[in-house]
């Protein structure tokens, strides 16, 4: 069915601008749908892969005739025909816009290559062990084979996304225990997180002739773990774990402090953006004295930098990237030690080498100094931590400080179908600074991968969740899907449609709610302040986005007693050092004032324009931050707004998501089977049947800041947002859809450049 009656008007979906179709939706899930036929309530479907339709709540299988709608002049009615009989109908939301944007069906990629199975043989007799490996159900190929049995020597392993490095480093650790009898104690394990480094022990002793003895022998964990343990044994005094700054309000609390120096606001500067651009700065080995600013955020960053480091110096305290550079001061300062742990560790196996660091580089340089047995297990198409100080070079460059370097591709991928994989394959081979190599699939499965287009976040929002519903009703598990974004600001319309929803589904704990963010708080207090002017709360939250201190709220409260008046109007009142600022205060009550009586999202825009928002978000810093601008936390807010007609309703809404995340929070802890919601970064290393990646436009995927440089001439961080979009496509075992929205934050989207190559049919030689 293509009609309904809404509001005692016949509806056409050929005829409604793509904009309303969310509001019809919505219409329909609060029963305001009927069926022009048989008057029963009727909802939209808003799917992916069938087209939008009304379909009858009490039995969706029940097929009425749509109803004619006839087009007449401006100053004419419409009519429907019902049994033949034509009646006069008032003038409904249907439109004759020869120019309206109609809804543009899925459609698969076009690019597809034929599969044929690739015939393995193994071109070695197998060694006692891995024959033994075999039949327990170890099974190795051959490349796998190979990357086990180089044992002596500097070896590059290249593996791909699902090509089994968890069993290949593995088997190649009991190999070396048993067949070469190399100490355990000699043999250092590193890997990027504990929970892996639990999974390989755990993987280890399920294998044969593997004692548990043995086992924890080993030396595996995280770098961290590791050359902290190194620290504790020859420094204990200074390295205790008391002295840890554990948690980030601890040292938030430091630069807040070294920041008085500066006279910077705790709510102007962006101390969370200071504390992450000195974690940069460390694990790149740079100290204060290194650093020339490129900005005046730089330039405060610094600073607290060096007041950090004087702060945690004097308190004897460290934090966790002191573990590493410690670690590295003491081998440098103390040459007979480094040689004691060169002769001590003779082979290193090292997991997501991509992902690698400058001093988690050097550490393993200086420790493989003698022996240069170093296996370095990695692949540079998943090098996406560029962030945090990770650099893919020293995975592409690797031969340079090891010569001799054996190289191992593991070219077949055990996890997704040929669809996906040759997919996956055409896309990341655009980018010019990689290895060269080619994933081969297991099998195929017929469906290729599918791209939809929404029209903006709020309809793709629906139409993912929609679909999830519809498989699920056939027998899908919650379990087998996840949703992935570029940033958690993305998740936003996907976690309230969910919320909304009876669907069980899991977040990033850390994952800060869209509605706890600072930006977004901070411009819902100038709301609040509006319908309530005497809010001392919401009032002290915009105090500094007024370019006022805190403390200026008393003076606020003792003039609203003065005057007997309202704290907004106090505001108007207050004398500052600078006439000029007085007069905007003055200019600021009113428009604050002003506010409710518009609408949500022209409320937001008068605040941003108006009020100066802009103005503090620059000031404050976070347009310096290359993933989340403060600017683009208020378009995302504009966009959520438009779906209010009353500022109360929003504010309620934000309130009740806020709560809404705790509480998921804690109910996804005991959510065995439940939908993954995940940045694509989080979701490294993962695998699902089916996977939504939303958003893939220009700005999203790739991310603007990358864009900027690729404009500026600096193509690095353009290729690093393709190899995200790799790892997010190869995160899909059978099913993989694409969104494409046509609008993104209110603007008129471009698809992402990265699904160009694979949004053309395959060249053939005839």
């Amino acid at each position: 069915m293509k009609t309904a009656i809404y509001q005692q008007q016949l509806i056409s979906l050929s005829h409604i601008p793509r904009d309303q179709y969310q509001n019809i939706f919505l219409a329909g899930k609060n029963g305001q749908l009927e069926c022009p036929t048989c008057q029963e309530k009727v909802k939209m479907f808003l799917g992916i892969e069938m087209e939008p339709h009304f379909f009858h709540v009490s039995s969706p299988e029940k097929l009425c005739p749509d109803q004619v709608v006839i087009e007449n002049s401006d100053d004419t009615p419409s009519y429907i025909e019902r049994n033949g009989f034509k009646i006069p109908q008032g003038r409904t939301i249907t439109v004759t816009n020869t120019n309206l944007e109609l809804f543009q069906p899925a459609k698969p990629i076009a690019y597809s290559v034929p599969y044929t199975p690739t015939k393995k043989s193994m071109g070695q007799e197998l060694p006692p062990y891995l024959q033994l490996l075999a039949e327990k159900g170890v099974v190795l190929d051959e490349s796998q084979v190979s990357a086990v049995m180089e044992t002596e020597g500097s070896l590059l392993v290249l593996a791909g996304a699902g090509s089994g490095k968890t069993r290949v480093l593995t088997a190649r650790t009991a190999y070396m225990l048993d067949e070469k009898q190399a100490e355990p104690s000699s043999i250092m394990l590193v890997t990027f997180t504990s929970k892996a480094a639990a999974e390989m022990k755990n993987r280890l002793s399920s294998y044969p002739n593997m004692q548990r003895g043995k086992i924890n022998q080993l030396v595996t964990g995280t770098f961290h773990s590791i050359f902290y343990r190194i620290l504790m044994f020859h420094d204990a005094s200074n390295w205790s774990s008391n002295n840890l700054l554990k948690k980030d309000w601890q040292r938030d609390k430091i630069l807040k402090e070294a920041g008085k120096e500066l006279q910077l606001s705790e709510k102007e500067f962006a101390y969370d953006l200071a504390l992450q651009q000195i974690g940069l700065w460390k694990n790149s080995l740079l100290m204060p004295n290194d650093i020339k600013p490129a900005s005046d955020f730089e330039e405060s960053a610094v600073f607290l930098y060096k007041k950090y480091e004087e702060h945690k110096q004097k308190q004897r305290l460290f934090d966790f990237d002191d573990m590493l550079i410690g670690c590295y001061q003491l081998f440098i300062s103390s040459p007979s030690l480094l040689e004691h742990y060169q002769d001590r560790f003779q082979y290193f196996l090292i997991d997501e080498f991509q992902d690698i660091n400058k001093v988690q580089y050097e550490l393993i340089k200086l420790l493989s100094g003698k022996n240069k047995n170093v296996c370095a297990v990695g692949d540079d198409d998943q090098a996406i931590y560029s962030f945090r100080g990770s650099d893919p070079s020293y995975l592409l460059d690797f031969e340079k400080d090891f010569p001799d370097t054996k190289l191992v591709i593991l070219g077949q991928n055990y996890r997704s179908s040929h669809e996906i994989v040759s997919a996956a394959n055409q896309m990341i081979a655009l980018n010019k600074k990689r290895r060269l190599k080619r994933m081969e699939a297991q099998y195929a499965s017929g469906i290729q991968p599918q791209l939809f287009f929404p029209f903006d976040e709020e309809e793709e929002a629906t139409m993912i969740v929609t679909d999830i519903q519809e498989k699920i009703s056939k027998g899908a598990k919650p379990g087998d899907f996840a949703i992935l974004y570029r940033t958690n600001v993305s998740s936003r319309a996907i976690f309230e449609r969910l919320a909304a929803s009876n669907l069980p589904f899991k977040i990033d704990q850390d994952a800060e709610a869209f509605y706890d963010r600072f930006i977004i708080r901070s411009a819902l207090a100038f709301l609040k302040v509006s319908l309530n002017e005497d809010d001392p709360n919401a009032l002290n939250d915009l105090l500094p986005l007024l370019f006022l201190r805190q403390t200026v709220l008393k003076d606020i409260k003792a003039e609203s007693i003065l005057k007997d008046c309202s704290l907004l109007e106090a505001l108007s009142h207050i004398k500052t050092a600078h006439a000029f600022q007085e007069k905007k205060l003055k200019k600021a009550v009113v428009l604050i004032r002003g506010l409710k009586h518009l609408s949500p999202a022209a409320a937001i825009e008068q605040i941003e324009k108006e009020i100066g928002f802009l103005d503090f978000i620059k000031k404050r810093g976070n347009e310096s931050n290359k993933l989340e601008k403060g600017s683009d936390d208020l378009k995302d807010l504009k966009v959520a707004a438009k779906s209010f007609t009353a500022i109360e309703a929003l504010l309620e809404h934000a309130q009740h998501m806020s709560a809404m995340n705790k509480e998921i929070k804690n109910m996804s802890r005991h959510f065995a089977d439940a939908i993954t919601l995940s940045t694509i970064h989080r979701a490294k290393g993962l695998e699902y049947q089916a996977v939504y990646l939303v958003g893939a436009v220009d700005g999203s995927l790739p991310h603007d800041f990358a864009l900027e440089s690729y404009r500026a001439g600096d193509d690095a961080p353009l290729e690093e947002e393709r190899r995200l979009f790799y790892v997010a496509m190869t995160r899909a075992k059978e099913k993989l859809f694409i969104s494409i929205p046509n609008y993104r934050r209110g603007k008129k989207a471009h698809r992402s450049r990265f699904l160009a190559p694979i949004n053309k049919k395959r060249k053939t030689n005839l």
